[in-house]
This record gives C-alpha cells, structure tokens and sequence, in this order.
C-alpha cells in the first residue's frame, strides 16, 4: 500500500541554509519569502558541526536562534537529519566510517556522503547525533516535517569499506546459509569461485578481465540497497520517539541501487523527489537525458516517484542554472519554465514544491547552482515568476490529493532494474523499450504508471490498468506468473516482450521452454533467438498489414495451444515464422511480442488495445505539448504542458474551465512559448 502525502492544498517551499549567511540577513530572507508565497523552508541537513563542533560537545544556540526568526515571522520549518556530511573531527579520529572505492581508496573529507552505512561506529554517531537533535527541536511549533540525511544514495552506491565487506558476508550467510547454498546460487562452479570458507566471500573486488560474477553482484546490488534501507530506518525510528503529532518523516530524491519502495514503507510517511529539469539542457554530453524530448524526459522520473507515492512533495525543484565548479555547466531557466518545471510536478502528483535554493551561494562546489536569487539580492525575473506561480496556486487548492489517472500501465520490478544494469544485453534492450513507451505515451497524449511488482503485490493493484506492458520480465518467479495469470483472467490485458523469462532471481538462466515460467500463460514458444545484426537492421513484423518494427532483438516464435499467429517476420533468415503471437485467457488476452518497443510499435498497440489518446474528444494537442490529467470523485484536472520555445495552438472540444483564469472557455487557444494551462472537467 502506498504511502502519500496528505494536505488540503498544494504549497511552496524553498531550501535555506543559514550557516552560509549573516545572522543579520535571516529574518529579511524570511519575510522576503513569505511575501512572495513561499511558506515552509528546509534546513540543516549538511550541518553537523553545529550541533557538535566536537566530539561529545552539544550545542544547539546556532538553530534556536533561527527558529526564533522562524517563529517570529511564521515561517514553518522541514529540519533534517545531518548525516550526509560528518564532521572533520569524525572522519579524521574514526577513518573507518569512510567509504572507499573497489581499489581500497578511502573518499577523504571535503566531499559529501562519503560515509558508509554499516560502519558501527558511525551508526553510534548518527544515533546519538539524531537523538539529541529530536530531543531538543522534536516539540518546536514551527516544525512540521523531518527529511532523514540527503539523497540517499547520490553520487556514491557502491560501498566497499571493511565494514561492508564484513556486512555483506552476513547478509549472504544469512540469505543462504550453507556455503553450498550460496556456491550453487552464484554458480561459482564458473571459473573455479567455489567458497569453502565464509572468510572467502567479500563485496567485489578488481579481477583481471573486469568482468565479475553476474550473480554475485545481483545480491551485492541487494545488500546496498539492504543497508541504505537500514541506516534509514535507524534514524526514522528515533525520531518516531519524539516528533510531534501530525509531523511527517520523509526524504529526498531516487537514485540507484535502493528500493525506494521498501524504504518509503518501511521508514518514511511519504516519498520526496528533488527535480532539475535543466539537466536536459546541460552543456555535459554525459549528463543529458537520451532522446528527444529534452526536459520533458522529468515526466519519466516523476511517474517513478508516483510509484512510490502517488501524491509526493518535491523537495528540490528547479530555480535557477545548474552548475558545480567541476560539471554541470548549464544555461538559466529561460521566462516561463520555472512556472513549466513546477506545474510538471505538480501534474504528476506533486502537492508539495521546495525550490532550491533562496540564495545563490556564494562560496564551495555549488557557486554556479542558481537558486532564486542571484548572489547580489536583488529583484530578478526567477523571484517575479515564482511569485507569479504563487498566485496561480491560489486557485489551484482543489487539486490537492487528486490522483494522476493513467490509461495503461508498466510493469518493473527491482530485481529486472538491477539485472539490467550488470547485464549489457539486458540493458540495452530494456534501454530501447524503455524510451519508447514513454515517448509513445507522451507523443499520443496517452497517460502512464510504472507499477512495481514485488511480494506485496495484489491483483487489484494490477487491475486498475485495462493494459499493462512487462517490455522484458528477464527475472521471473512463480509467485508473479500467478499474480500475471490472475490479472489476465480477470480481464486484463497483457504485452510481454523479447528475452522474457530466461532468468531465476539468482540470474541464472532458466533450462525452460522459453519464455520459461510465463509459456503455458502466454501461449508462446520461442525456438529461436537472435541479436539483429548490422547488415538487417531493421528487421519489421506484419501485423494485418501493419508494419511493427522489432528492434535490437529477435525472439523467433511458435505458438502453444489455441494461441494464434497475430504476425510474421517480414525480413531476416526467419522471414515467415512468427514474431507476434496472441492468446485469449479467461476474460483477458496476452500479446507475445517478439522484439523491444520502439515508440512507433507502443503506438500500434496502445491502438489495438484500445488505449490510444483517450481525450481526443475533449481536446486536440500537438506533440510538443504533454497532457497530465489527475482526478477525483466528481472533476478531472487537465494540465496542458507547452515544451517548445515556440507558441503552439490547442482546441477545445467541449466547455472546459480555466482554473488560472477562472472562467468557462472553450474553442482555440493559443499557448505561449513554454505556457501552462490546467482545465477542470466535470465528470457526468
């Protein structure tokens, strides 16, 4: 069951670091903010020595006197947790709280989160340090919220210190058991790995050709992911002790190698994402998102978050440029997309939006990082906007706790997610699917969820979707081929696509009938499998006439049972043999696609299923626009996003109303370059 933030009405935030700037600035910045609608600041999460300049010394003068500023200007408060940053004092007496790199490199002071969370020494510091920390400012009336350290898991989620090698040993003993146990899961059989002894098996370490056992990183990927979850957990539970009724527990960001499910359901009340757009922008080639749609591609990322919480808050959202002194060189949001970034959010599910930051800042890694203001503080463009976007939110309060309403879902699962990246067959064809889905999705008007599957799964979870795609099931298990059998039986509609079912949750290959567990459900044998090669490519499926490309790889199929032949290879050496294959199931019917999901080919399904474009009555949008549409008993809310510099026209079909304007309106509209609009329709 997922776990949302709860509010009667959308509200702004910023992010405040008083540490940075003089006491004397404080409660102006305070009012400065308030004047223009920002009602709740975040603080305190990169400030450990503060609170303890030395070890065992507490001190707590420097916040009491800002909460006091805080207190007399009404401004409410998220305080955190300091644990991203440990102090000099910490680092440099207790080494081993360090992380390190695979080739035994500590990560020295001067960064940020190069702590390591199974260390036992630094869980005694957090411990302590969170302890006192909610001790005193748990019952401050200013305080509504709680953010556990910072982006759990950013820049750094791979940990190799002794303390992980001595953890990860317990948690594969404890996962196994036996050393035979654990040799037969990871198929050390390969190569001469056996273990004979516990002392044996360690985090991964360098080998010689650079190319380590698959399986053993699977469960590696686990244990991360494991111990992020519990140092989380660590800190929730003390504050639990402490805060005051009706204060929240969350955290920020998503990133890799942590099941931000598990945790958000574990630990926090809600899940909190930090959003930059304008990384799409970035002058870093590496850092840009694939494809064409630039920042549109954060519509992505939120739909993840959503699957965590489908109603968030965004504890970090776009303000100003991007930029450290060392990458992310990065231009200023151009007039109108910081009004385009936040209402994206708040699209997707956001009821809560935190610009970072106030204040440029003016000294460390992050001088280039813009926030509202520039380092002169004066009046600019980006405090005008923001402004401006406080009083479309004013008219905005009935939106909060709606739900964004999909039309079709997708299917992921952890497991599959970490599997792809150690495995670059895996990832590059749930690379290719991945990015057409989405586009198709957007380009179509064609609302869509991730949905995660894990052991908590229900078939009702499923069945709000008429239509979910599982692009690549690689890692399959028994217990969700019957949650798949149940949903399409009871009326769903399934698409599975190529290399599905090959493998077991240890990541060894099945010796199946492919796709292995899911064979008799979707009535699809694959005899034959192939990457397409240079020289074929691309290799295209006829579906009634409809040319579906199948890209990147081929599963060559025959069909079981009273399954039927829905299309045929076109082109390569298995032209004629069947590549689409089609089976009614109970009251549903499930699709084996033999290749990965290009948007063109998402396109013909979301067709024939019947899910393509379902507004298309109500309005006509052009593809650089995306439709968002969150819901409620008796309204839907229609946000109109423009992502092009250009001005792009819009029809409405029927009488819908403006909530910005606040009138009926119906007919042609024009959008500015980067315009928002957010029409209610009342349902009949």
């Amino acid at each position: 069951m997922k776990k949302n933030l709860k509010t009667n009405k959308i509200t702004l935030g910023t992010c405040y670091y008083p540490e940075h700037w003089p006491e004397r600035l404080w409660k102006e910045d305070l009012k400065r903010m308030i004047d223009i609608g920002i009602e709740v600041i975040r603080i305190a999460e990169f400030a450990w020595s503060r609170f303890e300049p030395t070890e065992g010394n507490y001190t707590f003068e420097f916040f009491d006197r800002f909460l006091k500023a805080a207190e007399e200007t009404g401004m409410k408060v998220i305080f955190c947790t300091p644990t991203a940053t440990p102090p000099a004092w910490l680092t440099e007496k207790y080494p081993e709280v360090l992380n390190r790199t695979i080739d035994g490199v500590l990560f020295r002071h001067g960064g940020r989160r190069h702590y390591n969370y199974n260390s036992p020494i630094y869980r005694k510091f957090t411990e302590i340090i969170v302890e006192k920390i909610a001790q005193h400012y748990a019952p401050h009336p200013n305080i509504i919220g709680w953010q556990i350290d910072n982006e759990i898991n950013c820049e750094l989620n791979e940990f190799y210190s002794e303390s992980d090698d001595m953890a990860f040993r317990e948690f594969v003993r404890e996962k196994y058991g036996t050393l035979e146990t654990l040799n037969e899961a990871w198929g050390t059989a390969f190569w001469n790995q056996e273990y004979t002894d516990w002392s044996q098996v360690h985090v991964p370490q360098p080998v010689a050709n650079r190319s380590m056992n698959p399986h053993r990183l699977l469960d590696y990927i686990r244990f991360v992911s494991a111990s992020a979850r519990e140092y989380v957990k660590l800190q929730s539970d003390i504050l639990r002790k402490y805060i005051k009724k009706g204060d929240f527990i969350t955290t920020n960001g998503m990133f890799g190698n942590l099941d931000n499910h598990k945790m958000t359901g574990e630990s926090l009340d809600f899940y909190m994402y930090d959003s930059y757009p304008n990384f799409a922008y970035c002058l870093d080639e590496d850092i840009r998102p694939d494809g064409n749609l630039r920042d549109r591609n954060w519509s992505r990322n939120l739909s993840e978050v959503r699957s965590v919480s489908s109603n968030f808050g965004i504890m970090e959202q776009q303000s100003g440029a991007n930029g450290w002194i060392s990458r992310m060189e990065a231009p200023q949001p151009k007039p109108g997309q910081i009004t385009l970034w936040t209402m994206q959010s708040i699209a997707h599910g956001a009821d809560f939006i935190s610009y970072f930051r106030w204040r440029t800042c003016t000294i460390g890694t992050e001088i280039y990082w813009h926030g509202i203001l520039d380092y002169s503080n004066r009046e600019n463009r980006r405090i005008a906007e923001i402004r401006e976007i406080s009083n479309k939110i004013k008219e905005m309060h009935e939106i909060a706790g709606t739900e964004y309403k999909a039309f079709f879902g997708v299917l992921k699962d952890h497991d599959n997610v970490w599997d792809s990246q150690l495995d670059k067959s895996h990832q590059r064809i749930e690379k290719v699917s991945s990015k057409g889905i989405f586009e198709a999705s957007q380009l179509t008007h064609t609302p869509m969820d991730y949905v995660y599957i894990d052991e908590c799964t229900t078939l009702e979870d499923l069945s709000k979707y008429p239509v979910l795609f599982y692009p690549h099931a690689v890692i399959m298990t028994e217990k969700r081929a019957a949650l798949l059998k149940s949903y399409v039986e009871q009326g769903g509609t399934l698409i599975l696509g190529c290399r599905t079912g090959y493998k077991d949750m240890t990541g060894k290959c099945v010796m199946l009938k492919l796709p292995g567990l899911l064979c008799d459900l979707s009535g699809a044998d694959v005899v034959d499998y192939t990457f397409v090669g240079p020289e074929d490519d691309p290799v295209y499926i006829d579906w009634d006439g409809i040319k579906l490309e199948a890209a990147v790889y081929n599963d060559i199929l025959e069909p079981l049972g009273d399954a039927l032949v829905l299309g045929t290879y076109i082109n390569n050496y298995y032209s004629g043999k069947a590549g689409l294959i089609g089976k009614k199931s109970g009251k549903g019917y499930i699709y084996y696609f033999g290749g990965t999901f290009t948007e063109n080919t998402v396109r013909v399904f979301l067709q024939k299923t019947g899910a393509l474009s379902p507004y298309r009555h109500i309005l006509e949008i052009p593809e650089s626009c995306e439709l968002a549409v969150r819901e409620k008993d008796d309204a839907e809310y229609l946000f109109v996003l423009n992502y092009s510099k250009g001005t792009q026209k819009i029809e409405l079909k029927q009488q819908l109303f403006d909530l910005y304007e606040q009138k009926t309106v119906t007919g042609s509209v024009i959008l500015n370059p980067y315009e928002t609009k957010i029409y209610r329709r009342e349902k009949i």
